[in-house]
């Protein structure tokens, strides 16, 4: 991995975020060059103009585009307006300036949400165009799968050698555990020591608690996404995962379990579900660029776990 990154200046959108602060340790460690890691109080990614600066001033011979405008279910029913036009417009402007400057490489990083909200179990790449995501998070899940297309037509243009990759649901150390906007599994950490710490007796859920996840450790997505960047070069979407499906009530559950928290979880149905299930099938990645995750979900849990107890 090292040689095939070694030497190269590459921009790391989202680069100070929960993905992206260890996969710029993954790649700094694989001997690039200069990594570049612009802020969004300098460079607004949905204008034109500040991917122009953002390219100037960096001179990248790649990208690996992590930043979104991304939440749960609650941001994204809030949010949908907002969610597709920053996420399309991002994609679009920095894709089509690593054309015009002829970029060795451009890494999009996608989403599980592009998926058909009936997507037989497990994922398999060449599902993803057989019918429309979840109506949650579709129109972040559609911007997203617009740029796989997006790139594999200016690799059929114009020889731009762009990937994309589709990470399941993350989690770990550093997550957003804002109740507003966070995901699954910081919403319930926190939940849970919270209400340990107040003596509550019951912790509210969302849903049924019946619809099913996969969750990939950020760590072992940033090793992922360092190895295609280094060796894959195919237009082929990739799916990253764990390949391990777990319920959202047994989930909630193995997390009140890890928290000490003994109470009663409290399920409202009148919430949604999201996507009945979600679990990928990891083959591609494994034989493409020879990428399995490690780390077991328990392992992970108690990982994230002891990093909120420290940091909240």
């Amino acid at each position: 991995m090292a040689d095939a990154i070694r030497g190269k200046r590459i921009v790391v959108t989202g680069g100070t975020g929960f993905l992206g602060k260890p996969l710029c340790a993954k790649l700094k460690a694989a001997g690039a060059a200069e990594l570049f890691v612009p802020r969004r109080k300098d460079y607004d990614l949905t204008q034109p103009e500040a991917v122009r600066r953002l390219y100037d001033d960096a001179k990248p011979q790649v990208v690996v585009h992590l930043a979104a405008e991304v939440g749960g279910i609650g941001a994204n029913r809030e949010n949908p307006g907002r969610f597709f036009y920053a996420n399309m417009a991002m994609g679009l402007h920095l894709i089509e300036e690593a054309r015009a400057r002829k970029l060795e490489k451009f890494v999009q990083v996608g989403t599980i949400c592009a998926y058909p909200k009936f997507t037989p179990v497990p994922f398999k790449e060449e599902d993803l165009w057989n019918g429309y995501p979840e109506e949650t998070n579709a129109p972040y899940g559609v911007a997203k799968k617009a740029l796989l297309v997006m790139l594999q037509a200016y690799r059929q243009q114009y020889g731009l050698n762009g990937i994309y990759l589709l990470p399941v649901n993350l989690y770990g150390p550093a997550d957003n555990f804002d109740l507003k906007s966070s995901h699954v599994i910081p919403a319930l950490i926190r939940k849970c020591i919270e209400a340990q710490s107040r003596g509550a007796k019951e912790v509210p859920c969302w849903g049924t608690g019946k619809a099913s996840r996969e969750f990939l450790y950020v760590d072992d997505c940033a090793e992922g996404i360092a190895r295609a960047t280094a060796s894959y070069d195919d237009p082929d979407p990739v799916n990253l995962g764990a390949g391990r499906e777990i319920t959202i009530r047994d989930l909630a559950e193995l997390i009140a379990k890890l928290t000490g928290f003994a109470g009663k979880l409290v399920w409202d149905p009148k919430q949604p579900d999201g996507q009945p299930r979600r679990c990928l099938d990891t083959a591609r990645a494994r034989e493409r660029f020879g990428f399995t995750a490690r780390t077991s979900l328990e392992d992970g849990l108690k990982q994230t776990i002891a990093w909120y107890r420290a940091n909240a």
